[in-house]
């Protein structure tokens, strides 16, 4: 890929050698595709960190460039305001799975990359998983882990930063699994002040939980305002 020039109506598409300072500015990224901002780079814990403190996120399939992305509008849960349908809440209340934090990172991202319609095509490339695993043991990426009988049955995974808590991929093998998860995270992320948890990319599944779209520069400016702020450190299985 060659060089390109920055203006007001283009992004910037670089060179994995000429990419090693601050991303393009957000109001750069494009409108169709919605929120392309950026091509090329390595997938690295340095670039990852930079890129979430600033609300950018990865998303590429295997085989095409490393694609950043800063969209328009975004969904946010609020951790206190998770809606529990009936159906939901009466799968709670059974209590029928375990739950653990940071058991099987990796295996969670494993499992989200091979589930459902994302079998053979899913944007959690193996280049992805190693990168995530990388941000884990630093302690900035966690997994929630599902378990039913001592099987692996669903889980979620997603990067926290400051008080903002990024989900990136969730799975379930029997049905509320990932959902369970959800709402057990959204109390202990309530519990430590986050305030909210970015969605990234809307959906019906995504609104039913109670997800509210919010402009960019709303986005932003939760971020600004809790990417400093502390929260729960390290290992999550430890909390």
């Amino acid at each position: 890929m060659n060089d390109a020039k920055a203006t007001r109506s283009s992004f910037y598409c670089v060179r994995e050698q000429a990419f090693t300072s601050s991303f393009p500015p957000t109001d750069q990224a494009l409108s169709e595709p919605d929120g392309l901002l950026a091509i090329g780079g390595k997938l690295n814990v340095k670039n990852l960190l930079e890129a979430y403190k600033l609300g950018i996120f990865p998303w590429y399939s295997e085989g095409s460039p490393l694609m950043w992305w800063s969209p328009k509008v975004r969904p946010v849960i609020r951790p206190s305001e998770i809606r529990i349908s009936k159906s939901l809440k009466k799968t709670i209340n059974k209590n029928p799975f375990d739950l653990s934090y940071d058991k099987c990172f990796k295996k969670i991202m494993q499992y989200c990359s091979t589930s459902g319609e994302r079998a053979g095509k899913s944007w959690i490339t193996s280049t992805m998983i190693e990168a995530y695993t990388d941000l884990h043991k630093l302690g900035h990426a966690h997994s929630v882990e599902c378990w039913q009988n001592g099987e692996l049955c669903g889980g979620l995974y997603g990067v926290s930063v400051g008080r903002v808590f990024y989900g990136e991929s969730m799975f379930s093998k029997q049905p509320n699994a990932s959902k369970v998860a959800l709402v057990d995270l959204c109390a202990k992320l309530h519990a430590w002040g986050y305030l909210v948890i970015d969605c990234q990319i809307p959906s019906p599944h995504l609104s039913r939980l109670g997800a509210k779209l919010v402009e960019r520069e709303q986005f932003e400016k939760i971020i600004s305002q809790n990417v400093d702020k502390s929260t729960a450190p390290g290992a999550w299985n430890s909390h």
